[in-house]
């Protein structure tokens, strides 16, 4: 965060300082939730979450280092308290969910406050250039390769995992100092209205929309209405900006009269009417694309990429098209591409035991549309590898609505095309049991459990044992392919881990 006086973030906020607070004591360092991350200088926002209140730790964070909190209470230690803030009637936002008394509101928005006050300083008078990203599904994995490229260009800043929401999103931007030149601000909405408010904080210059699918249509109610959300992105950027569409899904191009902003397109499907495109496009035995990238004005450039999954060639576009707009060239831009590692958790991350099983964990979040990506880089590794299983291991899709039942006996339909030998479904759901049920009638081994640790041991017990008709199976180099993925709550990570769990990793 830059430099700035206790009485001016007071009169940013709209609070007021505590006793103890001295109006011209300076905060210097970053904003933290969490005291164990204090550091000298910081400011501690006491966030009061669904077990534990940041309003106990403020003590804690003085001792780290702490110049004050932001509180909605005395607390007896130096403070900005802002108001709470009653949740509003139908708000379904992340935040109100667990806010009864409004406490975690009041902080939040002293904190949006203070982030955009940030922001508009940055921007003004420090050259800082905001990108925000949407979509229903890759945000993350897109928001990450952004960063890589604009990163060769100057000091870059994104969010750590998805922080996306109206609580993360602040705290990235507050991340940002003097010497940051590219915010990367990931951007979701669980309704209208969400990413416009997103777009008040950190105002973008370039706004990317990747796709417009399921996810949340429980919310929504149809793709039309995600589609108005999304697009609130695009319609937020000024006259001097740049929208990126993606030019392979009808509603996400069709934005394009919602902006002011100048309009290119990315196309993975090579489309050569698009601004961006791919040609030449492979995979190699773990599901990495590599193609040769199209520009406006460059010449075409050969990216081998290091994230998996063929989807990822759109989002290295999109990347792609953010770099380039903002003056970096085609060559640092592939390189850069092709350098790209994941750094989000959890999020299709490829590891390969020693003794040859590769484990796919993509187990942070999933929708209709990230699931069939991952099935399709299930099927695609393992189809290298002769005679092995595949094996997915699926937990429920949240935030479906009515649809949901339908939608999880789908992906049967997606296993079977991909030829994934195995399935382990993983809870009791009516989601699950369709799943289960759909995937036994498309002759897929199935087998369904309660939880995470009853799957980690269905699995572990058939990865303990070579296949029928595999004679020499522990002398491969290359065995059995693991996908695991589901809604963050299902927490099937735990699972990816525990299979990883005591092995070397080649």
């Amino acid at each position: 965060m830059i430099d700035m006086t206790l009485v001016r973030i007071a009169e940013i906020t709209g609070g007021r300082l505590s006793r103890e607070a001295d109006p011209d004591a300076r905060v210097t360092g970053f904003v933290e939730f969490d005291s164990r991350k204090i550091g000298p200088g910081g400011l501690f926002v006491a966030f009061p979450g669904a077990r534990v209140d940041g309003h106990d730790y403020v003590d804690k964070a003085a001792q780290a280092g702490a110049v004050a909190a932001l509180t909605t209470k005395e607390v007896g230690s130096p403070a900005v308290i802002v108001e709470k803030l009653p949740p509003r009637e139908g708000d379904n936002s992340d935040l109100a969910a667990n806010d009864p008394d409004g406490s975690a509101a009041g902080v939040v928005d002293g904190m949006s406050k203070l982030a955009a006050a940030v922001a508009r300083e940055l921007s003004d008078e420090h050259g800082l250039t905001i990108v925000g990203v949407t979509g229903s599904a890759g945000k993350t994995s897109t928001k990450d390769l952004i960063a890589a490229v604009l990163s060769r260009a100057g000091e870059t800043v994104a969010p750590p995992g998805s922080f996306n929401n109206e609580i993360g999103h602040p705290y990235t931007v507050l991340r940002c100092t003097e010497d940051t030149d590219f915010l990367v601000a990931e951007m979701s909405a669980r309704g209208i209205g969400h990413i416009a408010h997103l777009a008040t904080i950190a105002p973008p210059k370039i706004g990317v929309v990747l796709n417009v699918g399921s996810a949340h249509i429980g919310e929504f109610g149809s793709r039309e209405n995600i589609a108005i959300a999304k697009g609130e992105l695009v319609e937020a950027l000024p006259a001097d900006g740049v929208a990126v569409l993606n030019a392979d899904d009808d509603l996400v191009a069709g934005m394009a009269p919602r902006t002011a902003a100048r309009v290119v397109t990315f196309s993975e499907t090579g489309n050569t009417k698009a601004d961006y495109y791919a040609t030449d496009v492979e995979l190699d035995a773990v599901a990495r694309a590599s193609f040769t990238m199209h520009t406006p004005n460059g010449s075409p450039q050969r990216v081998e990429l290091g994230v998996f999954g063929a989807h990822q060639v759109g989002n290295a576009l999109a990347a792609a098209a953010v770099g380039v707009e903002l003056g970096v060239d085609e060559v640092t831009v592939a390189t850069a591409l092709s350098s790209a590692h994941s750094v989000s958790v959890n999020r299709m991350d490829v590891n390969t035991r020693a003794d040859g099983v590769t484990v796919i964990n993509d187990a942070y979040n999933a929708n209709p549309e990230s699931m069939r990506a991952a099935i399709a880089a299930l099927g695609y590794t393992a189809a290298a590898r002769p005679g092995v299983r595949s094996v997915a291991v699926l937990g429920e899709m949240g935030e479906l609505g009515p649809d949901a039942v339908e939608q999880h006996a789908l992906l049967a339909d997606e296993l079977a095309r991909y030829r994934v030998t195995h399935l382990v479904a993983v809870g009791d759901s009516a989601s699950m049991a369709a799943l289960h049920e759909r995937a036994v009638a498309n002759g897929i081994n199935a087998t369904t459990v309660s939880d995470t640790e009853a799957a980690a041991q269905a699995v572990g017990a058939l990865l303990a044992s070579p296949p029928p008709g595999e004679d020499n199976w522990h002398e491969r180099a290359d065995r059995d392919v693991v996908l695991v993925k589901a809604s963050n709550a299902a927490r099937l990570w735990v699972v990816a881990e525990a299979l990883l769990q005591g092995h070397t990793l080649r």
